[in-house]
């Protein structure tokens, strides 16, 4: 796989850091996250209007891109790919949404074509493929976390249980996970900054 020539000077540093990564540079992953991270995530706040959501969206369009990254071709900028990708997520995020929400005042025929226009959120390969891949990629990252902040990590992004499913769990109130899971986001963001800063 060859540099495309007509790619930026900066889309040519990113395809050097993909060919590290795809040859299992974890550091590589790390730098390329580090430098997307923030601009992913302000695109996925205007889509969604939520930090928590656009926080999950993130980590999620991330973990799509690496587990694909193998598809990636030089033919355009690799932010580009990465931005359509995390677009697509988004948008079937929004879809699941508002079938999960269809108003129960809606008659039968109105809610069979809002069903229809919907994708149905059945597991396809590439998603059942996501989780190994975030474990590969975030767990040795995830294990320097307190085992508080990891037990929450694992159990949002590994297991992809609800906050709900996850106050349940370790018996505290939803606002306490949402608060200590926000702050774990956190600490898993400066690890990985701070790990492609030692390259």
């Amino acid at each position: 796989m060859e540099v495309n020539l007509n790619l930026s000077e900066k889309a040519q540093r990113d395809f050097i850091l993909v060919q590290r990564a795809v040859s299992g540079d974890q550091r590589a992953f790390a730098e390329l996250m580090g430098r997307y991270r923030d601009a992913i995530y302000y695109m996925l706040l205007k889509m969604v209007n939520n930090a928590s959501d656009a926080e999950d969206l993130t980590i999620e369009a991330f973990g799509k891109a690496f587990k694909n990254i193998m598809q990636y071709a030089p033919n355009y900028a690799f932010s580009t790919w990465l931005f359509k990708i995390a677009t697509n997520n988004c948008i079937d995020f929004i879809r699941k949404k508002k079938a999960n929400h269809v108003s129960l005042n809606h008659n039968d025929e109105e809610h069979e074509k809002a069903s229809m226009d919907i994708q149905a959120p059945v597991m396809d390969p590439e998603e059942t493929l996501i989780n190994e891949q975030k474990i590969k990629l975030m767990r040795s990252v995830v294990s320097k976390l307190k085992p508080r902040y990891r037990k929450l990590i694992e159990l949002r992004y590994f297991n992809e249980l609800s906050y709900e499913e996850i106050a349940e769990e370790l018996e505290l109130p939803i606002g306490t996970v949402k608060a200590q899971l926000f702050r774990a986001r956190e600490l898993l963001y400066n690890i990985l900054k701070n790990t492609s800063g030692k390259m």
